[in-house]
């Protein structure tokens, strides 16, 4: 399998070694990976590509990954939710925050950094989960412009 080029907007929350991203992916029919892997698949470059409009929950930890996709999710809930962080992180406080029923964040900020816990719940005949992440003590100013960044691919 070739490599594919992916875009699309990506907000990733945690370290290397484990995570959780809200992702919205998006495939150029002309990229030679896609075209490569739509060959393999026999179908067109486009209908692999797909509308490039679901988005998904991924999730790593030490290698262990696993996803799954949120259909009928759209941009303003991701966008509510990068906004919802970035509101509870400027308290310095402790918070939950929530998207939808399928991830809840609980954040304990400690000088410079916050130490987040991932709670992720599949849908309904996912095979795998729930899950509890330790994502670590995260410096909360990088977080925060990562949320940043994130809202702005939104627009």
């Amino acid at each position: 399998m070739s490599d594919i080029e992916t875009g699309g907007p990506a907000l990733f929350i945690g370290t290397d070694t484990v995570y959780v991203a809200l992702v919205r992916p998006e495939l150029d029919p002309a990229d030679p990976g896609v075209r490569e892997a739509a060959a393999e698949a026999g179908v067109s470059p486009e209908e692999f590509a797909g509308p490039g409009n679901v988005w998904a929950l991924m999730l790593d930890e030490d290698g262990e990954g696993d996803g799954f996709e949120l259909p009928g999710a759209r941009d303003i809930e991701a966008d509510d939710f990068a906004e919802q962080l970035q509101r509870a992180l400027a308290t310095g406080e402790p918070f939950t925050a929530e998207a939808g029923n399928f991830l809840r964040l609980e954040a304990r900020p400690s000088g410079a950094a916050c130490a987040v816990t991932a709670h992720v719940t599949p849908p309904e005949g996912h095979d795998a989960g729930p899950w509890t992440l330790e994502l670590g003590a995260l410096p909360t100013v990088e977080l925060l412009a990562d949320l940043e960044d994130f809202r702005r691919t939104l627009v």
